[in-house]
């Protein structure tokens, strides 16, 4: 969850200046020159004696090193240095570039896969594809390891080079190698860029026999959402809705301030909708003004790409008003970020805050646990298929395990899903190529393993075949 300072902060390396700053969302500001740590406030010990080695280290290689160094790199390994021993992935910097990247990203649109990714452990992860996303077209899933783009391993990149690797022009390709839990080994998948709009708010009325219930599905907090948000809900509840659905499977998070007045239209007065947690241990609760309980019931559904600024909103409607959260467990993302401005366009993202429920839980790397747990049909988690050669019968292995979930879940009975191509998977592929207008050969080419992605890929968008949705208008309904 990133958010945009009220006032600005610079620090500055090798006893440079340190400024003041704010916490978006009403968090007290604070002046660093006097937030001195508690070891420091005993030793009496000022900010240049901590930094004296620094700069004895600057001068000496800037003066000493055998061949010519670049001093502003010198200053960037510097602020790099010191952020990678808080061993934290959330907390990077960014220069002018990156820093332009990652605000553009909260704007209107921006070109690239679509999709949020940490580091953790080590590791870069997808957070969760954005919804009718390139990436989530191509079949990229929650904690998916990225090990390589375009060929060239990412492995020691921070966050903002792994990501700029990853985005591009729209049109353009980039191949990704995938590392998934439950798969032997890396997956190749291939993405095309594109322009991603960052609409991060879609409605639509459902009808539950005779009665209307209102969708609103959330993708992203970012500038705009709230009012977007606002502005959708009260179109559906001119309609008198009588229940509502909030969805936010997938949304990776975003700025605290946005999820924030979201929650100030949902959330009454009786409880705090969020703690922030300072360093100090000290939380401050966040209350809304609102006085009255929406009129009608409320469902929220979440999933393991639901993450950051996603679990503030579903642990405030679960702990505050006992609204009920279906799907899977979430993310598991608990800290609280502030960019902070270093005066020549980069910037520090820095962990500044834990976030809790209402009630106090810190869920990060925990999550937060359905009301009702949903899982899926088996094959809304089929891996992309990858014809290195024809898969054809009397063959064993996982690509023609994942053709056979996506044939199953399609309807047409391969007769087993452990990866051996028997002659019943044969007949369900002739099946498959003949209503397709595919040669039915009841071999997979590239052209029958395309097919089948594309087909599962338009399966999935079937609200009726999304059971954690059904189940959400089951509950409505039996509490109306």
């Amino acid at each position: 969850m990133e958010q945009n300072g009220k006032r600005v902060l610079i620090f500055v390396i090798i006893a440079f200046l340190i400024g003041a700053g704010g916490m978006y969302g009403g968090v007290k500001t604070w002046n660093l020159v006097s937030a001195r740590d508690d070891d420091a406030t005993a030793n009496e010990e000022t900010v240049s004696d901590r930094l004296h080695k620094v700069e004895v280290a600057y001068d000496l290689i800037a003066d000493k090193y055998f061949q010519k160094v670049d001093k502003g790199q010198l200053v960037e390994g510097a602020i790099e240095g010191m952020l990678q021993t808080l061993e934290d992935p959330y907390s990077v910097y960014m220069n002018a570039n990156t820093a332009k990247q990652f605000n553009n990203s909260l704007g209107s649109s921006f070109q690239g896969i679509g999709a949020e990714v940490t580091v953790m452990d080590g590791k870069l992860l997808i957070v969760a594809p954005y919804k009718n996303s390139p990436a989530e077209e191509a079949g990229l899933r929650p904690n998916d390891q990225i090990l390589k783009v375009d060929g060239e391993s990412v492995v020691g990149l921070d966050l903002y080079e792994a990501t700029t690797k990853i985005r591009g022009k729209k049109g353009t390709t980039v191949q990704l190698e995938i590392a998934r839990e439950g798969v032997s080994k890396p997956i190749n998948v291939s993405v095309k860029r594109d322009e991603i709009p960052v609409e991060t708010v879609h409605s639509d009325l459902k009808k539950d026999g005779s009665k209307p219930v209102g969708y609103l599905e959330i993708t992203s907090f970012s500038e705009n959402t709230s009012k977007e948000f606002k502005k959708q809900l009260s179109k559906l509840e001119k309609k008198n809705i009588t229940g509502l659905i909030i969805d936010v499977r997938g949304n990776p998070g975003g700025l605290l301030s946005s999820v924030e007045e979201i929650l100030n239209e949902l959330v009454t007065e009786e409880n705090p909708f969020v703690q922030i947690e300072e360093r100090s241990g000290e939380k401050i609760k966040y209350f809304s003004d609102k006085k009255k309980k929406k009129s009608y019931p409320i469902a929220v559904l979440v999933d393991e790409g639901s993450a950051s600024a996603s679990e503030i909103l579903a642990g405030a409607l679960q702990e505050a008003e006992s609204y009920p959260l279906i799907g899977m467990k979430t993310f598991g993302k608990g800290t609280v970020q502030q960019a902070v401005p270093m005066g020549d366009g980069s910037n520090i993202k820095l962990t500044m805050f834990k976030w809790l429920t209402p009630n106090g839980h810190w869920i990060h790397q925990k999550g937060i646990q359905p009301d009702i747990p949903v899982r899926q049909p088996s094959y809304f988690y089929a891996h992309p298929i990858e014809v290195e050669k024809e898969l054809k019968q009397e063959m064993n292995n996982d690509q023609i395990k994942n053709a056979q979930e996506m044939l199953q879940g399609l309807g047409y009975f391969p007769g087993r899903t452990d990866g051996y191509y028997s002659e019943k998977t044969e007949e369900a592929v002739k099946a498959f190529q003949s209503k397709n207008k595919l040669e039915s050969t009841g071999i997979i080419d590239e052209e029958t393993a395309s097919k089948l992605q594309e087909e599962i890929f338009h399966s999935i968008k079937n609200e009726k075949n999304d059971l954690q949705f059904q189940a959400a208008m089951d509950y409505l309904k039996r509490v109306n």
